[in-house]
């Protein structure tokens, strides 16, 4: 079904002040979902409301936490989330990246101690959308079985990069396996088979089922090797530069998906080498290049990534957001206060 999108947000925000959230912050929060629902990834919007109000009634968000400078040196700053509300503390950490960058051609913030950002295409979208390249990642609990290993042992570990172009930003989200749990949700409900194997079921087998992977826990990391490579290295990296937990940490303490992680936030100025000319044609002409790429299948299109998410967003505007009937029902009973959210998980 959709939902008008003005609807859409007031029906979060609503949700999100009855659990605790200021009006500023419901409506900054509401706003993040409500816009990532538009964009095609309701894993992280609307679907993800339930779950965030149950971690707060459990005490594994804080929403009265405000964000601490612990440290700063030149173009990098290390901040405290005090387990706060994740999408305010990213929010806040990515501008204060673009004003860092503004001031050194290169702005860096180190967070430790948050939570769950929801979707961590948000902040390198917000970066470019201010002229600047964004580049942001976190750390997650083990999720992701190692490669060669039939367990969790490293966690998908999003990364974000988005390059700031006048005619639309280039946006890479991608976790480190090929496709999140919150997607593999999104295909569950629908009763739909992932396009692609996504993981392996209880028995080892490779398959399509979203419901299986999720059981069995063994989400097939990208590039097989390399992405559970990758995911271990910018564990290390987001722990290493904000002074905070890794995923063995997170793993230990055994709370909600995020709570206490570290997230990196890094702005920069693509004109630090050359004019805006000079940087707006190359991208241009690299854009085309790459769109004009023959199909494999006839009638398709090959589209640079954060381009189709313009052509989503827009649709919705119009249309009305496309959301699931039994997300919509759970939000509306909480923002009605006619919903127990002590014990959702996301399901």
């Amino acid at each position: 079904m959709r939902i008008g999108y003005d609807n859409l947000e007031e029906i979060i925000k609503k949700a999100l002040k009855n659990a605790g959230l200021s009006e500023e912050n419901a409506k900054i929060c509401a706003a993040v979902h409500a816009k990532s629902s538009a964009d095609g990834v309701e894993s992280h919007g609307l679907n993800r409301v339930p779950r965030f109000v149950e971690y707060i009634n459990k005490g594994w968000v804080n929403p009265k936490a405000e964000l601490e400078l612990v440290s700063a040196k030149g173009a990098v700053e290390n901040y405290d989330g005090h387990l706060g509300i994740g999408i305010v503390n990213a929010i806040q950490c990515s501008d204060r990246a673009v004003e860092l960058a503004k001031i050194h051609g290169i702005g860096v913030v180190a967070l430790k101690n948050t939570t769950h950002w929801m979707r961590g295409g948000t902040y390198a979208w917000r970066m470019a959308e201010a002229g600047y390249m964004g580049i942001n990642w976190t750390n997650t609990e083990s999720c992701m079985p190692m490669w060669g290993s039939d367990e969790p042992g490293v966690g998908n570990n999003p990364f974000c990069m988005a390059i700031p172009r006048e005619d639309g930003p280039i946006v890479l989200d991608m976790a480190m396996s090929q496709y999140a749990y919150g997607k593999l949700g999104v295909y569950r409900l629908a009763g739909k088979e992932l396009p692609y194997p996504g993981g392996f079921d209880k028995e080892g087998n490779l398959t399509s089922d979203p419901g299986a992977i999720e059981e069995s826990r063994r989400i097939l990391p990208t590039g097989y090797w390399k992405g559970s490579s990758m995911a271990i290295v910018l564990d290390m990296a987001a722990a290493l530069m904000a002074n905070g937990k890794s995923g063995f940490d997170l793993d230990e303490e055994k709370r909600g998906s995020c709570t206490g992680c570290c997230q990196i936030f890094i702005a920069y100025d693509p004109c630090l080498f050359g004019s805006k000319e000079e940087v707006q044609s190359m991208l241009n002409e690299r854009v085309a290049a790459a769109d004009c790429s023959h199909p494999a299948r006839e009638g398709t299109q090959v589209t640079c990534p954060g381009e189709r998410t313009m052509q989503t967003r827009e649709r919705s505007m119009k249309e009305g957001v496309q959301v699931d009937e039994q997300i919509w029902s759970q939000v509306q009973a909480i923002a009605d206060g006619d919903l127990d959210v002590t014990d959702i998980s996301g399901k």
